[in-house]
């Protein structure tokens, strides 16, 4: 059943699978923050959340809207959907009414956008293992901890050496080997360090596992308080960092988030065409312009060439 779906999925966008095994680790302000980067970018964008329970991303997409109206304000909004968990009594049909639901969803956006977002649970689910199955890029965000690192290798206490393949990346690792039966396409895998203590404490071990399973490791955002604020406004380290944006005057901290996100977004290298980033630098001058009042010397100065037409 899931080599029917990646067929369906590879007719998609380029899509990005955000995961991890383990809750906390920010994959929804991650996810988020990924989808309003690429449509500040020029992208068209669609989000989807597996999440049957939290609902995380899809409250976030929610307070955006709310919060834009509230203030009257243009915040970009990516086309979004959220798939439930079917209820039956046999897993097999819930699989395929899930599976079904899925197709549904990405059928009804995918000819209209260039990424798709997938923000996964952190649970083990049918449907996380068919997103990670047809994913372009995977990002896994990750506390510089070695706690959260379990998900992704089991380390020796004496030497901090990697002595086993955790259970997400094993997971991973398994998708990828399917996706070459069908698709010799490359999957991009990046495990992004956030919150990290001083020392890094997890890149060593992180380094060691990546040659091991084949990932990228990427710096990510500090430990931030300005991240759990962004929440309940909807917004990001994108959007402009002033009072009526972020409902408060700005400061060091969300100056310093916007920096951040700005060289994560970089080391993603996702494949953004040169024609999206035209269309953004378009309309960002458009939305500069719009509220400036037309000169009165311009307005003169096309009065004779309208008399000469008269």
């Amino acid at each position: 059943m899931q080599h029917g779906a990646l067929r369906r999925l590879r007719s998609a966008p380029y899509v990005i699978v955000v995961g991890n095994g383990k809750g906390g680790s920010g994959k929804t302000t991650l996810a988020m923050h990924v989808a309003i980067g690429l449509l500040k970018a020029g992208q068209k964008v669609a989000a989807l959340d597996l999440d049957p329970d939290q609902r995380s991303l899809t409250c976030y997409i929610e307070n955006r809207r709310i919060w834009a109206n509230h203030q009257r304000i243009e915040l970009e909004v990516p086309l979004h959907r959220h798939i439930a968990a079917a209820q039956g009594i046999r897993a097999d049909e819930n699989e395929a009414k899930e599976l079904e639901w899925l197709q549904e969803a990405i059928a009804s956006f995918e000819a209209s956008c260039d990424f798709l977002v997938i923000d996964t649970p952190s649970h083990d689910s049918y449907l996380m293992r068919v997103a990670h199955l047809a994913a372009d890029t995977i990002l896994t965000p990750l506390q510089d901890s070695f706690l959260d690192l379990c998900s992704l290798g089991l380390i020796d206490p004496v030497t901090h050496e990697i002595i086993r393949t955790g259970h997400y990346a094993a997971m991973v690792c398994a998708a990828r080997a399917r996706r070459r039966q069908l698709d010799p396409g490359f999957i991009d895998w990046v495990v992004i360090r956030n919150r990290m203590c001083e020392g890094a404490l997890v890149k060593h071990s992180l380094a060691e596992l990546g040659l091991r399973v084949g990932f990228r490791d990427a710096e990510g955002s500090a430990e931030r308080a300005v991240y759990r604020q962004f929440f309940p406004l909807g917004v990001t380290a994108f959007d402009p960092p002033d009072e009526i944006t972020l409902g408060a005057g700005p400061n060091e901290s969300h100056l310093a988030a916007q920096a951040e996100m700005q060289a994560l977004f970089e080391r993603l290298q996702l494949p953004i065409s040169e024609r999206a980033l035209r269309r953004a630098a378009a309309r960002s001058e458009w939305s500069m312009r719009k509220e400036t009042p037309l000169a009165l010397d311009e307005i003169l100065a096309d009065e004779p060439l309208m008399r000469e037409r008269l």
